[in-house]
């Protein structure tokens, strides 16, 4: 039995779920849903030092009910205080906003659903989708690009879009995501949903991050990918490492401990790049890419290949130079 409680003079990124300790924050903001209102919930982002191209996103909701134990959003400023999951209510303004910055723009403008949520774990709740896609398709200017890991896409499958909604699934291979994936869809089950979206005509991109060097990390990213490439007609793929601020991966650890893959990847005392994001060290992160860049040219050597939130000495190793600013939340 749920219980309701209104507050409607509070903010919604300052709820108080009484817990003084970072974890049970997080374990509690979980399963509280909040609704709301996002009075900006349409921005540019603005990352320094690294080459993201920056983008417009938008919040139709915040945070995931979803329990990945390496989750960079749970470290942010924004949900490190507030970890709840949150729905707005204020979709129509939303769409008024786009629709501006889109007519202004005077060119195609993407708009990304997917960096401060996941951008379909709430749709069996709230139906956003068939509101969404259907805006996007009839828009001269404006796409969406949905990134999530979410399985269940029945409102998408018989909407008409018009190829102006991109979907992205977040992906790692099934020996991955036992471990450090919880409360998550599987896998197998996310690739079936891509395959739907894919004969429903969609464009569907593949984002494979964060890259863990579990052990043989080799053998099991490529038979993933080996199997990924075959079964799903993809549009792009972006690959990507551990990119957190201090909170996130403090909360990994205070969940799991130092002796994981993720936490012995980062070393002690840990790696930090110029950006303040805390990442594998540079050898780590090309020996990785450069791998699983060879099982992509190989299957399918004309697919557009990104880098998530990496500095360009990284792209200039790996041979992606011209790759930079091409990865899954830009046209």
């Amino acid at each position: 039995m749920a219980t309701i409680i209104y507050h409607e003079d509070q903010p919604h990124n300052r709820v108080d779920l009484g817990c003084t300790d970072p974890l049970d924050a997080h374990r509690q903001g979980k399963s509280t849903l909040v609704l709301g209102e996002h009075n900006s919930a349409v921005g540019l982002s603005q990352e320094h030092d690294n080459c993201c191209p920056n983008y417009w996103h938008f919040s139709p909701y915040g945070f995931c009910p979803y329990g990945c134990t390496y989750c960079y959003l749970a470290g942010t400023r924004g949900v490190y205080f507030s970890p709840t999951v949150k729905i707005f209510l204020n979709l129509p303004e939303m769409l008024g906003r786009m629709h501006r910055v889109a007519r202004e723009a005077g060119r195609p403008t993407a708009f990304y659903l997917g960096k401060l949520q996941d951008g379909l774990a709430l749709d069996p709740l709230t139906g956003y989708s068939r509101v969404l896609v259907p805006f996007f398709a009839n828009h001269s200017l404006a796409r969406l690009i949905m990134l999530t890991k979410a399985a269940d896409v029945e409102n998408l499958l018989d909407l008409p879009h018009g190829g102006h909604t991109i979907l992205s699934w977040s992906l790692n291979p099934p020996e991955v995501g036992a471990e450090f994936e919880s409360n998550v869809p599987p896998v197998e089950s996310r690739l079936d949903a891509m395959r739907k979206c894919v004969a429903a005509g969609y464009p569907v991109r593949a984002v494979v991050m964060p890259v863990i060097p579990v052990a043989g990390w080799e053998s099991v990213y490529e038979r993933f990918l080996r199997e990924l490439l075959t079964d799903v007609r993809l549009d792009r793929i972006t690959l990507g490492g551990i990119c957190s601020y201090p909170n996130a991966v403090r909360l990994t650890e205070a969940k799991m401990g130092t002796s994981h893959a993720i936490a012995v990847g980062l070393g002690r005392p840990m790696t930090k790049s110029i950006d303040g994001r805390a990442r594998y060290p540079a050898d780590v992160r090309m020996r990785m890419f450069r791998h699983l860049l060879d099982v992509v040219r190989e299957m399918q050597p004309g697919l557009t290949v990104g880098l998530c939130l990496e500095e360009r000495a990284v792209f200039e190793a790996v041979g992606l130079t011209s790759a930079i600013g091409r990865c899954n939340c830009v046209l």
